[in-house]
């Protein structure tokens, strides 16, 4: 249910810009029904509550040679929340990571790493990521491909399906054998790094 200040209208001026968030006001007052600058008044006020935070560009990772996108599930030692805090603020300085989700159940945490190939994962993974304070574990799954992507929320008018990610990359990762392992913080770091090399073999 949205807000009590956000109409339908406000919810077609958001649908459409989480489509298209260059569109100048003009071309969206069109699409909404409106007047130039009652429409413009109401994206002022969406941008002041808040229920807009930021416009962005949408990059392909590909096309900057960031090809390997992996789901990391970390279990933590302690779940005190001066502990779940210091870890999210560790994750805060590491840029590899675009997404951090805190959850219920056995996984504390939910990362979405995005690397330029599996060497880099790995170096990320054994230097930033399983040494971090109070990481007991790390599951990792590395995807196949991305068939659905929208940003914002859906009742907010939908949105665009950002597509599928480009086929070099689904290859990668389907040769990489779909790659998903399970890493305790004690594992020891050559048995890690011997699988990683022979997934990267058969990515190249």
């Amino acid at each position: 249910m949205a807000g009590p200040n956000i109409d339908n209208i406000d919810l077609q001026i958001l649908g459409e810009l989480q489509n298209d968030g260059r569109m100048t006001n003009v071309e969206l007052a069109r699409k909404v029904g409106l007047t130039a600058p009652p429409c413009l008044r109401r994206v002022r006020a969406l941008e002041e509550s808040g229920a807009i935070t930021s416009y962005h560009a949408v990059v392909d990772p590909a096309m900057l040679g960031y090809t390997i996108t992996v789901f990391a599930m970390v279990s933590l030692k302690s779940q005190a929340e001066s502990d779940l805090k210091a870890f999210q603020e560790h994750v805060d300085t590491l840029p590899e990571v675009r997404e951090c989700h805190m959850l219920n159940g056995e996984i504390d945490f939910i990362l979405k790493v995005v690397a330029k190939d599996l060497q880099s994962f790995q170096q990320f993974l054994t230097s930033k990521l399983t040494p971090a304070p109070n990481v007991v574990s790390v599951k990792t799954s590395l995807t196949i491909r991305t068939s659905k992507n929208l940003p914002g929320v859906g009742g907010a008018g939908g949105g665009r399906p950002a597509g599928v990610t480009r086929q070099r990359r689904a290859r990668q990762a389907a040769l990489a054998l779909a790659f998903c392992w399970s890493i305790q913080v004690d594992q020891n770091p050559a048995t890690l790094a011997q699988s990683l090399s022979v997934a990267c073999a058969k990515a190249a």
